[in-house]
């Protein structure tokens, strides 16, 4: 649109062809009707039927998911890249997509029974997730776990057959210690608690998901430092370098894009009224006031910059392990803390624009009320808490230890 620069052209880049660029046409095409049902996503708390019809005929949820079962199977980058265009229209739609795309990708890391067990049956399956780990309990016992626990912040369970929920398993034996494992549960082993109603991202259905106990079979967990770089136990029958990244190293850029799309609609939002609206009192153009002007530059600074910062880090993670290479704790704790850094970015930008926007950007019809409550929202996840990552990324720069166990 006039007065914004578009994304870079992925079509122009070496690890892309013309499928990515239909599939980007696709989901830029559903703009218009998802921008019309935001009102009624949030008065859902979770994607209307239509929608998660839409995005199964746009094969959206796919994007990483293995060719070999009828997936796109394109690079991380993706991620970004489709879910700063569905966040265009509605955050919360884009939230949900981001999320339950990106669990195609880690199955995909699981082992290939695993694997078999969802997309054999289905291969269109949505699968949800809680990475909250102690909010997970889970003991050895033959054959597999013996897991329990109650997770909060499940988006988009609503309407999935599976969740991928995150668990510290305890040993009798201290010398042990603790594993963070993930498990992959069926519907029928868990049950979901209606309890998401939240000021921001209102429409992404983040429930509580409760297990009381259940057996999980050895096949069906994955545990944390298989999937810190490297081979996966997916890797055996998707050889992809997509499925040897490290996945918590890249956690912030599974949702960064929502952040990113929607900085850039609240900013056409305002550039838009801006053309066309005069202030109340003074009846002067707000296009033609300098402040308006300056508004607009910084705004689309703070969010190119942390559009080059999410989708660099995302390609060069891909070229680093298609050349075999594992980053170092460093480099991980690098990625966290840039990935925070970027989303707080486009939050400052939306702030920055709705204040500008004066009380007409209050009214609840106005998009740009919207904009700030998922802003704010999205920019509360723990991957973006620029306090986390930073104390991080300066403790490994002193040459401490990370105290983030994920990676």
């Amino acid at each position: 649109m006039a007065g914004i620069s578009p994304p870079a052209n992925p079509s122009s880049e070496p690890d892309y062809d013309d499928n990515y660029a239909a599939m980007m046409a696709r989901a830029r095409a559903l703009v218009p009707q998802l921008r019309e049902r935001a009102a009624r996503t949030e008065e859902l708390r979770r994607l209307p039927p239509e929608t998660e019809k839409d995005f199964h005929a746009a094969g959206l949820f796919r994007i990483l998911q293995p060719r070999r079962v009828g997936g796109s199977e394109f690079d991380y980058v993706a991620l970004v890249d489709f879910a700063e265009a569905i966040a265009m229209a509605d955050a919360s739609a884009a939230w949900t997509l981001a999320n339950l795309a990106s669990h195609h990708w880690m199955l995909g890391m699981f082992e290939s029974q695993a694997q078999d067990a969802v997309w054999s049956k289905d291969a269109t399956a949505l699968i949800a997730s809680s990475f909250v780990f102690p909010s997970g309990r889970a003991r050895k016992v033959e054959g597999g776990y013996r897991l329990q626990g109650h997770w909060p912040f499940s988006s988009g369970v609503d309407c999935c057959d599976w969740n991928m929920l995150a668990g510290i398993v305890s040993s009798d034996d201290e010398a042990d210690g603790i594993e963070y494992r993930i498990f992959l549960l069926p519907r029928e082993d868990y049950r979901v608690i209606d309890m998401w109603n939240a000021a921001g991202l209102k429409g992404t259905g983040s429930n509580d998901v409760a297990v009381d106990d259940v057996f999980v079979e050895d096949w069906k967990t994955l545990s944390v430092a298989e999937i810190a770089g490297g081979p996966s136990p997916g890797s055996a029958v998707n050889p992809n370098p997509l499925y040897a990244l490290p996945v918590f190293a890249l956690f912030p850029f599974v949702l960064s894009g929502v952040a990113l799309g929607n900085a850039r609609g609240c900013l056409e939002d305002y550039i838009e009224v801006a053309r066309h609206r005069a202030t109340t009192y003074s009846r002067a153009m707000l296009g033609d006031l300098q402040s308006t002007q300056i508004k607009i530059a910084e705004a689309s600074a703070k969010i190119d910059a942390a559009r080059l910062v999410m989708r660099s880090i995302c390609i060069r993670a891909m070229r680093d392990a298609r050349r075999g290479l594992i980053p170092d704790m460093a480099v991980k704790t690098a990625w966290r803390r840039d990935g925070a850094y970027a989303v707080n970015l486009c939050t400052e930008a939306v702030s920055l624009l709705v204040a500008a926007s004066g009380a007409r950007g209050l009214f609840a019809g106005s998009p740009l009320q919207r904009q700030f409550r998922d802003a704010n929202a999205i920019n509360s996840h723990i991957a973006f808490s620029f306090d986390a990552a930073g104390t991080d990324y300066g403790r490994v720069a002193l040459g401490l230890p990370s105290k983030n166990l994920t990676l």
